[in-house]
């Protein structure tokens, strides 16, 4: 079973993708950007500001589904610049604090709107007994 989740509290799509997915018990979360959902620019500030967007935008879609951070297992983080990495890592363990989910993080070119990053998440939750 497929279910397409949607929330005002994150930003619109950018093109022909949902904010997220969820597929039995695990949850797909589309690439997010640093774009305030309550205006659909993008945040200004530095590496720090724009993953705390980024990480309030998947919480969002996140809660829509029904889940939460500790349910998150895979996360992709693009960087438009490896020089950011410290400064990202500090800002993104915030949500972590324990048991983070694993990781893979890198460089690109460029990135929608000229966001410093983008993050998707893929979130899991054993179904009940």
């Amino acid at each position: 079973m497929k279910k397409i989740i949607s929330t005002p509290l994150a930003p619109a799509a950018l093109g022909p993708y949902s904010q997220g997915v969820l597929a039995g018990p695990t949850l797909y979360v589309s690439g997010q950007v640093p774009i305030d959902p309550a205006t659909g620019k993008l945040v200004d500030g530095d590496i720090s500001a724009q993953t705390r967007r980024v990480m309030d935008n998947i919480e969002a879609i996140l809660r829509a589904a029904g889940y939460g951070w500790p349910d998150v297992v895979k996360c992709t983080c693009l960087l438009a610049d490896m020089a950011d990495f410290q400064a990202f890592n500090a800002a993104y363990a915030e949500r972590f604090p324990s048991d983070p989910p694993a990781r893979a993080t890198f460089a690109v070119k460029g990135l929608p709107l000229g966001a410093l990053l983008e993050v998707e998440a893929v979130a899991f939750k054993s179904p009940a007994p």
